[in-house]
């Protein structure tokens, strides 16, 4: 092949040195997971051990379940299915958000629209169509579920999560086409306590998609970084486990 190819050049030069940070944690039994769900249930049927030439596992798990992806249909009945949203959307700007001193110092903390000023006041408008995720560090209690979930005495979840204007701000001011987060839900353990899961419909009322459990935002600048998710193409799929790559200077 002769002559130029944009693309290959753009992988060959334009991302020579860059660093890709996994933002997915390895899933397993035992793993923080939502309350109503049943664990991982893994069953090893052929191993080298067993005298087999090859190893394989069968696997037992919610599809929210890990590093994970939430399509429209997990709460909107009728909405976007895995495998119809397009690839296209699987690779987009990252921006980050982050909060993670206030929630240092107050685990029920959630973002502000003067977050997000202060972030464009720094970096430029958020640009369209971008994956914005929420840095909290919340990432650094896994695997541990008590300290995931931070119960108080009164089995209230203490754990920060999104803010309703902030949402707003993102999707219909910004046109953003995704979020992220580290803890399991969209919404604050405040919230979820009672049974309140208004964020994450919200969000996937408006025909986006989320991912959660995000691992390694700290390792990650806070513009001008690409994400690459992606998910297995499951038939009707309300939910799976995803792989997230940051691919950064």
């Amino acid at each position: 092949m002769s002559g130029s190819n944009p693309l290959w050049d753009l992988h060959r030069s334009g991302l020579a040195g860059a660093t890709y940070t996994d933002l997915t944690h390895a899933f397993h039994p035992g793993q923080p997971h939502f309350a109503s769900f049943p664990d991982e249930e893994r069953e090893l049927l052929f191993d080298f051990a067993k005298g087999h030439g090859f190893q394989v596992h069968r696997y037992s798990i919610p599809g929210q379940w890990g590093t994970h992806v939430d399509p429209p249909v997990h709460f909107i009945e009728g909405g976007r299915t895995l495998d119809e949203i397009p690839v296209s959307e699987m690779l987009l700007p990252l921006v980050i958000l982050d909060i993670s001193e206030r929630v240092a110092a107050d685990a029920d903390a959630t973002p502000t629209t003067d977050d997000v000023a202060a972030w464009e006041a720094r970096n430029g408008r958020i640009p369209e169509k971008a994956f914005v995720a929420l840095r909290t560090d919340w990432y650094k209690r896994w695997p541990d579920s008590d300290r995931f979930y931070n119960r108080s005495a009164d089995g209230v979840v203490h754990t920060p999560g999104w803010s309703r204007n902030v949402l707003e701000l993102l999707f219909v001011e910004r046109g953003i086409t995704a979020i992220g987060h580290e803890q399991i839900d969209t919404d604050p353990g405040l919230a979820t306590s009672a049974g309140n899961y208004a964020l994450e419909h919200y969000v996937l009322s408006l025909d986006r998609w989320q991912i959660e459990l995000m691992n390694n935002l700290d390792k990650v600048p806070e513009a001008g970084a690409l994400i690459m998710a992606s998910w297995p193409k499951v038939k009707d799929g309300s939910g799976f486990p995803a792989r997230v790559v940051a691919i950064h200077r």
